[in-house]
């Protein structure tokens, strides 16, 4: 029977008497071992060569981040691209936006224009200092023979080079101030033929709100209207468009104690005349011209019967405009009876005149 098995069952069937071998063992506990993952350390990153000799004081002087160089654009060329917009669309808002813009670009030229003097004059006068501190600047009562060879002539070509500078740079800013004036006036020109459409189209709201304030006197309201409401109501009003789109819902103000400025420092106005007593104020607003710097209200002048006019303002408060009359060095809300039945009478009569929509409630 043991004759007939294998080698492998023989040694099998023995395997529980026989001693394992030792060395088999440790191979068995190597293989296990080995079949089992270890964490691996950590690899220190390799250190990065040191630099060239050559190359280190170059990379020591050299700064780190470097600035971009960007070229100059070309003059006029943000102007061309607002004027573009606004003879493609026909809205009041898109037009005042263009305007805007074609200020700031306006301000900006400017702006670069008096660097570039100042530049050219810092120039001059380093110029100047340098030839005197060399020495070799000519002296009153002094003879020419005394001057260093050579230096006359670096002197007049210096500034012969700055001369030429400064007339280039006139040149161009002269051409630069017409252009904009140009597209300005077309600006003007496009705002006052689209009011004058619009209002041929179509006739701006008025909601007229009476409030009584005992037997004699009343308070007038007006109910809030839109944006380009505003613009056509200012034309209708004045003959004249505003210079900004949201003139009339503007409260801001330099100064906290204050009420808002009744005009923008615009159209020739300076920042410290943006507050004019109610005369001075009308006849601002009666001077010749296409635009007025108004802020937030509404200019009416209202005929009186014995000839003359009133100057009345609609004065925007919130919901509503809160009609005001000039009366010495300010305005009053109050009206009387007869300046509140002349302010309507007059919005009535516009309205009988196809300019305007109106409406009227007594409260």
């Amino acid at each position: 029977m043991a004759k007939g098995r294998t080698p492998k069952q023989r040694r099998a069937a023995s395997g529980g008497k026989r001693k394992s071998d030792p060395s088999a063992s440790k191979k068995a506990t190597a293989v296990v071992t080995t079949g089992r993952r270890r964490p691996v350390p950590p690899q220190p990153s390799p250190k990065p060569p040191p630099p060239a000799r050559g190359l280190a004081r170059l990379r020591r002087d050299t700064p780190k981040d470097l600035p971009a160089v960007v070229p100059p654009a070309q003059e006029g060329e943000g102007a061309h691209s607002v004027l573009a917009r606004l003879r493609s669309l026909e809205h009041l808002e898109t037009a005042y936006e263009a305007w805007l813009a074609l200020k700031l670009e306006h301000g900006t030229a400017r702006l670069r224009f008096q660097e570039e003097r100042e530049r050219l004059d810092q120039q001059g006068a380093f110029l100047v200092g340098a030839v005197r501190a060399a020495g070799v600047e000519p002296k009153p009562g002094s003879q020419p023979g005394i001057m260093p060879a050579g230096a006359d002539t670096f002197l007049r070509g210096a500034e012969a080079r700055l001369s030429q500078a400064r007339e280039e740079l006139a040149r161009k800013e002269a051409e630069s101030e017409s252009f904009y004036q140009q597209a300005f006036a077309e600006i003007r020109t496009t705002l006052s033929d689209r009011v004058r459409r619009y209002l041929d189209g179509s006739r701006p709201r008025l909601h007229l709100l009476l409030r009584k304030v005992g037997a004699t006197r009343s308070i007038l309201h007006v109910a809030r209207v839109g944006g380009d409401e505003a613009v056509l109501l200012c034309f209708l009003f004045s003959g004249r468009i505003p210079s900004r789109y949201g003139f009339l819902f503007d409260d801001s103000t330099e100064d906290v104690a204050l009420p808002p400025a009744p005009l923008y420092p615009d159209e020739g106005v300076t920042p410290r005349d943006t507050r004019p007593e109610p005369a001075a104020l009308e006849a601002r607003l009666g001077a010749p011209g296409e635009v007025i710097p108004l802020k937030g209200f509404l200019p009416v002048f209202v005929p009186r019967p014995a000839g003359g006019e009133d100057f009345f303002r609609m004065l925007q408060r919130g919901p509503v405009m809160e009609v005001e009359v000039a009366d010495g060095a300010q305005f009053r809300n109050i009206l009387s009876r007869e300046e509140a039945e002349r302010f309507a009478g007059h919005l009535l009569r516009l309205k009988l005149e196809g300019k305007l929509e109106l409406e009227v409630e007594a409260g």
